[in-house]
């Protein structure tokens, strides 16, 4: 019976997400101007996507025939669930972005509580319908198998979809990113969204690749794998202590009820006396309370007495670690705040300086969050053991609904205010959609930080399911000794992967911006009357460019992430494929964490430098937070995002593929 009402819970939240994007659409779109932007950007998203996905469509051909012959039939079409569900929920987000970009900025022209309205119900559907989804898959394929293990096809299916859209998004937006900025703001010296730069339009809908699409799946993939991480741990509980299936059925009804917290944090964002990010701030508390009031009261129902109270502390060390890591985040980078500003400062004597200072904070930022996760591992180990672990992980993402909707608030925002530019609103409603856009900045950097916290604790239920799976198969009690050769040969393995990915990611972003900024030279130099005003750059061009390359680029960093523990594994043994999954979340959480953070002080220390501060626009201050601005795009929206997926993937891979080691 309760998985019916979990299922109907699923359903709701899908409904609930229809129900604003039909609302969003009946808002005007704006003016002609206005609607010719917002449908170029759709265009080139939606472009993007199509291409990508006859690429992933060839890979899930190939992994599902692989997957079907070496270990079975179930776990073949978990994967193909996984991967199609996962793509969906991107889908679904990108489209109704592009549809929501111009509407916010008309609804600045009333007021900005409207704008703050439009964007966020835009990110609301996103983050529904990726919980919605999410849950559905889950929960339809435990009812159909009854077996938590066979459901991570399904993981390994989402996490596929998340790195193509996370590497191959991530490179597309920067991509665009870097070349509109070298060549329009650098070399021509014309604003961010100046309607002449032929990149620009790519690099709005690089936002919405990367940001809604990419961040959608990476959080879909998390949001599945801790759940399923769950469910098998609680499995080996009920065989080993012979009770009834509440362990197993929790993760799902602990989700369902963050569905239900999610839809009552959105009912509280309303703008108040002008303070746009309180709204948001509202929502989160709202939706996070309400999840502590539901979840102590359901496992005091599922799992009586004081062992109940143990599990709710967990699910409130994951919701409580989430919370922490996305303040911090906020603080490092925010550029209200000092390490923004002192980054900022920094760019006074030159670009050097400003890397500098850019580097040291990122690695600075790491400590906080790394102590957080300790202790959420600490805490809800000593009360309900590796399961615990794994209940963190899901109390973190319950409320994903509406974390996940602040997050795409981000990017709808970020377009209202280009199309805001370019369509000369006027000077007011200008303010307001930069005004928000402002909020969306810093809602991305929390959502990044949240991003990488829950990757770094779903790795940890995985890793936590990993041991205690190869322990049932071989028969031991013991199977990662740290004293053995090949483990330390798998953690160093593991520990390099992220430089490896990394490295990949960042260089092909810089191959694909030089591509952009060898195509926006040419259109300044022949077509005549651009830099006037007076003709229309071909803003198709460059999104074919960038496309084709970001596509090309992500292949090589993926098969390297699916390929490697399947290798360990087969060369090296168990042991040593429990080293590299070690060794790629520890060095991946912080590589990560520090990649994130940087490129966000750095990014928001030329935003304060616009902002008038050390000169303002065109000092050489300003020229030089520029630079640390393009060294940090890549390392903020592509490679550091990548690394949650890497850490995840890698673990699920090992786990589908673990009888082939035995």
């Amino acid at each position: 019976m309760i998985l019916y009402v979990i299922l109907a819970i699923s359903i709701l939240s899908l409904g609930f997400a229809f129900w604003k994007a039909l609302n969003i659409m009946k808002k005007s779109p704006g003016t002609e101007k206005m609607q010719e932007i917002s449908d170029l950007i759709h265009k080139g998203a939606m472009t993007f996507l199509k291409k990508e996905y006859i690429i992933l469509s060839i890979f899930i051909v190939i992994v599902t025939a692989a997957l079907y012959y070496f270990i079975g039939q179930n776990i073949a079409i978990a994967f193909v669930l996984g991967a199609v569900f996962s793509a969906t929920a991107g889908n679904i987000g990108m489209r109704i972005a592009t549809k929501s970009n111009a509407r916010a900025a008309e609804g600045a022209k009333k007021s900005i509580n409207e704008g703050l309205v439009i964007a966020f119900s835009s990110g609301t559907v996103m983050g529904l319908s990726v919980v919605g989804i999410g849950l559905l898959g889950v929960t339809l394929l435990y009812m159909i198998f009854n077996d938590p293990s066979i459901i991570y096809g399904f993981g390994f299916g989402a996490s596929s979809i998340a790195l193509f859209a996370r590497v191959g998004g991530g490179i597309y937006t920067k991509a665009a990113d870097v070349g509109a900025d070298l060549v329009g703001k650098v070399e021509a010296g014309i604003p961010e969204d100046d309607p002449r730069n032929p990149a620009v339009i790519a690099d709005n809908v690089g936002d919405n690749v990367g940001d809604i699409a990419g961040m959608g799946a990476d959080l879909f993939e998390s949001y599945v794998d801790s759940i399923i991480a769950a469910m098998v741990i609680g499995t080996a509980i009920m065989i080993t202590t012979n009770i009834s299936k509440g362990y197993v059925v929790l993760p799902l009804i602990l989700a369902a009820l963050g569905i239900i917290s999610s839809v009552i944090g959105t009912l509280f964002v309303k703008v108040t006396k002008g303070k746009a990010q309180h709204a948001l701030d509202k929502g989160i508390w709202a939706a996070s309370i309400s999840m502590s009031i539901f979840s102590f009261i359901a496992i005091k129902y599922i799992i009586p007495n004081s062992t109940g109270t143990g599990v709710f502390y967990c699910v409130m060390s994951g919701l409580v670690a989430g919370i922490i890591i996305g303040l911090v985040t906020e603080y490092y980078t925010s550029n209200s705040k000092k390490p923004a500003q002192k980054v900022a400062e920094a760019a006074k004597t030159g670009a050097g300086t400003n890397l500098i200072q850019g580097l040291a904070v990122g690695m600075l930022s790491t400590w906080v969050p790394v102590l957080t996760i300790c202790a959420a591992i600490f805490v809800s180990y000593h009360f309900s053991g590796l399961y615990g672990i794994a209940i963190a992980a899901v109390g973190m993402l319950s409320t994903l609904g509406i974390t996940l909707a602040t997050d795409c608030y981000g990017p709808v925002a970020d377009n209202a205010a280009g199309i805001a530019e370019m369509a000369k609103l006027g000077g007011p409603i200008r303010k307001r959609c930069e005004s928000l856009d402002a909020v969306g900045n810093t809602t991305a950097a929390i959502g990044k930080g949240f991003a990488i916290g829950s990757a770094a604790l779903t790795a940890l239920a995985l890793f936590a399911s990993f041991t205690q799976v190869a322990a049932q198969l071989t028969g031991k009690t013991t199977v990662i000794d740290i004293t053995t050769p090949n483990v330390i040969i798998g953690l160093f393995i593991g520990g390099m992967i992220p430089f490896l990915f990394s490295a990949l990611a960042m260089k092909a972003v810089g191959k694909a911006a030089e591509s952009i900024v060898i195509e926006v030279r040419r259109q300044f130099k022949q077509i005549k009357g651009l830099m006037e005003g007076k003709a229309k750059p071909d803003s198709n061009k460059c999104i074919s460019i960038v496309t084709e390359a970001a596509l090309r680029e992500m292949i090589l960093p993926t098969l390297i992430t699916i390929a490697a523990p399947i290798i360990v594994g087969l060369t090296l043994g168990i042991g040593a494929l429990g080293g590299l999954l070690a060794g790629v979340t520890v060095t991946g959480f912080l590589m990560a964490v520090f990649m994130a953070n940087s490129g966000a002080v750095w990014d928001n220390a030329k935003k304060y430098i616009e902002a008038g501060h050390f000169g303002g626009k065109g000092s050489d201050a300003h020229k030089a937070a520029v630079v640390g601005d393009t060294v940090g795009d890549p390392m903020k929206d592509t490679s550091g995002p990548s690394l949650n997926i890497l850490i995840k993937l890698m673990s699920i891979v090992a786990l589908v593929f673990l009888p082939l080691f035995i």
